[in-house]
């Protein structure tokens, strides 16, 4: 059964800074690439980073880049999300999910991550 669990979200004040982690199982780690995504309340969910560790050629959106850094640990089968530099528009649930081709087809429950200012 495949599965993703995203966790280490929380409570930061502005500036701080969190890491995120994705667990997967179910599936070869090497073949997926496996992507970050966040909803705010209201808006639309956006795509924020994506990596294949096979390739370890990352993905970022503008809003986050140069702030987020994503990265993969194939030994456990995990992704991470180090955000520095936290402003209170990240607060959001970010999730984690698995890209198969063109869609995203399995999806981890979401960490909510509350930017104060």
């Amino acid at each position: 059964e495949v599965q993703l669990q995203a966790s280490g979200g929380g409570l930061v004040q502005a500036g701080g800074s969190l890491r995120l982690s994705c667990a997967t199982s179910g599936f070869t780690f090497d073949d997926y690439a496996i992507a970050w995504f966040r909803q705010a309340p209201g808006k639309e969910r956006e795509g924020l980073s994506c990596i294949k560790h096979r390739d370890n050629k990352p993905y970022y959106a503008d809003s986050v880049k140069g702030r987020f850094t994503i990265s993969s640990d194939k030994d456990k089968n995990t992704l991470f999300l180090q955000m520095n530099s936290l402003k209170p528009e990240d607060t959001a649930v970010y999730y984690c999910a698995r890209k198969n081709y063109y869609t995203f087809d399995y999806w981890g429950q979401g960490t909510q991550v509350t930017v104060s200012s």
